[in-house]
């Protein structure tokens, strides 16, 4: 089963050629989840060739600018083909608000369902039979939001032999213990699913987190993540910067993955202050604390494959 990461625009603030507004696109199976949708997001799906009529929600960090501006062309160019599906919009309070201030004022023609929730943070967002999507507060100079992906359990490994050995035969009841059913052998004797299938394995997550200084609670919200996606905005030396404008530097973006457990962190979100090439100054700065540390880039593919 696939989950795969598309990065649509890594910048902050202002767009820069080549450097999208921040907007992160998220696919599992035939669902797409579209995380920020900053100026620029249309040009980024177009590039990578994603089929952008299958996104099924939109999930807004917060309403600056930067993170918005690119919604008015999605939700324009959506109705532009046959959509029988609603499109879900989430965010924190005022979500709303934008998004009917700016279809009124555009004379949108809108020709399908768009269902808007405005959540707080530590709510469940989406309950989907195989994961869920969860938010954490951040902060902001306003309300801000992480979101995060988690797969639920998947069950262990089946193994053959054990099932073979306790006289059970190729079939479907080797189907029936992999879905967690007791089974009666030939023999009349009973088979449990643990005496032949090793324990749960994890599932994945990915987590999103951009516009905010070390949030209480964020380690424990990212803990364990496949993949972190989290601003980077500033350099250390303006650390001081940061703090007044409630962002986050790399390393200290470094120290919550660290602490957190993650896997791998992709930083996001540049201050439009650093060229391409001096971004290596982040990304430097982030690995001293957190090795596994990357910069995203505008129109990269990042595949989050299981663990076994």
């Amino acid at each position: 089963m696939n989950l795969e990461v598309f990065v649509l625009g890594t910048g902050g603030m202002m767009p820069l050629p080549g450097r999208g507004l921040t907007s992160v696109l998220v696919r599992r199976e035939g669902e797409l989840f579209l995380f920020d949708c900053g100026e620029g997001t249309q040009i980024g799906l177009r590039r990578l060739n994603l089929r952008w009529k299958k996104i099924t929600s939109i999930f807004i960090s917060h309403t600056h600018a930067d993170h918005v501006t690119g919604l008015p062309g999605i939700l324009m160019l959506s109705s532009q083909v046959d959509r029988s599906e609603p499109l879900y919009i989430y965010g924190p309070p005022r979500i709303r608000e934008f998004v009917d201030a700016m279809r009124r004022t555009l004379d949108m023609y809108i020709n399908y369902e768009i269902v808007i929730r405005e959540i707080e943070g530590g709510m469940p967002v989406v309950k989907a039979e195989e994961y869920s999507i969860c938010s954490h507060t951040l902060m902001h100079t306003k309300p801000c939001l992480a979101y995060s992906l988690v797969e639920n359990m998947r069950p262990g490994i089946f193994f053959p032999e054990k099932a073979l050995a306790l006289g059970v035969p190729r079939g479907p009841l080797w189907s029936k213990l992999q879905g967690g059913e007791e089974v009666s052998a030939p023999d009349g004797s009973v088979v449990r699913p643990a005496q032949v299938m090793g324990d749960e394995r994890k599932g994945r997550k990915f987590c999103f987190a951009t516009d905010t200084v070390a949030a209480p609670g964020l380690v424990e919200f990212a803990r364990k993540s496949d993949l972190f996606i989290c601003e980077g905005m500033f350099a250390e030396e303006l650390a001081e910067t940061a703090a007044e404008k409630k962002h986050l530097t790399a390393a200290q973006a470094a120290r919550i993955a660290r602490d957190a457990g993650v896997k791998r962190l992709g930083l996001i979100h540049y201050s439009p202050r650093y060229s391409d090439r001096e971004l290596k100054t982040l990304v430097g700065e982030a690995r001293e604390i957190f090795p596994d540390s990357f910069l995203t880039r505008d129109l990269q593919h990042i595949e989050m494959p299981f663990e076994d």
